[in-house]
C-alpha cells in the first residue's frame, strides 16, 4: 500500500464552491429557471445528468488512466463503469421486450470490467458502445410515455425501468467520484 505521499494531492477546477466538480457557469447539468413539470419530464432530466456526470468524471483522462483499477481484488476502473453501463443499458431492453435475450455486448460474467484495457481502440469503442446503447434503449422507451404502463415478460413498468436507471447511474457516479480522486486527485461533486 502506499504511503500518503504517493497519493495525488486533492484538487478542483472550481474556483466559487471548492467541494465543486467546475464553477456553475461551466456546468452543463445547470440549467436556469425551475426543473421540468411532470414526472417523466424529471425523471428523464435525472438520468441525463447522471449520464453527464459520468462522462465528466471521466473527461481529459488518458486510456492508462480510464483503465486504472481501484483497490484489489476489485476490478473497477472508469473504463469499466462505461463499459459496464453499456452492458446495463443493452440489457434493461431485454426487460421492455418479448424477444429472446440480447446477446451480452463483451461476453461473460465481468467481461464488461476484465476487458477495460488501457488501449485507446478500447476507449474509444466503449464511448461508442455507451452512446449507441443509451440511444437505443432511449428510443424504445420513447414509445412509452405512461409511466404504469407494463412492459415485457416480467411486467416491469416504465416507471420502475427509468427509475432503476437513475439508480444505477447515480450509484456509478459515486464510485467514479472515488476512481477520479484515486487516478489524479480531482475531487467535487
Amino acid at each position: 500500500m502506499g504511503r500518503m505521499s504517493d497519493q495525488p494531492a486533492r484538487w478542483t477546477r472550481a474556483t466559487v464552491y471548492p467541494d465543486m466538480w467546475v464553477d456553475p457557469d461551466d456546468d452543463p447539468r445547470d440549467r436556469d429557471g425551475v426543473g421540468p413539470d411532470g414526472e417523466l419530464a424529471t425523471l428523464l432530466e435525472f438520468l441525463t445528468d447522471y449520464r453527464t456526470t459520468l462522462r465528466m468524471k471521466c473527461e481529459g483522462l488518458d486510456a492508462e488512466q480510464l483503465a486504472r483499477r481501484s483497490v484489489p481484488p476489485s476490478t473497477m476502473s472508469l473504463l469499466g463503469l462505461v463499459r459496464h453501463l453499456a452492458e446495463v443499458e443493452r440489457d434493461w431492453r431485454n426487460w421492455i421486450s418479448d424477444a429472446d435475450p440480447l446477446p451480452k455486448l463483451y461476453g461473460a460474467r465481468d467481461a464488461d470490467f476484465d476487458g477495460a484495457v488501457a488501449e485507446q481502440a478500447v476507449v474509444d469503442a466503449a464511448y461508442a458502445d455507451l452512446e449507441r446503447e443509451q440511444a437505443t434503449t432511449d428510443a424504445a422507451l420513447a414509445a412509452h410515455s405512461d409511466l404504469g404502463e407494463r412492459l415485457g415478460k416480467d411486467g416491469t413498468s416504465v416507471r420502475e425501468l427509468l427509475v432503476h436507471r437513475i439508480e444505477e447511474y447515480a450509484r456509478h457516479c459515486g464510485h467514479a467520484d472515488l476512481l477520479r480522486e484515486c487516478v489524479d486527485g480531482r475531487v467535487g461533486q
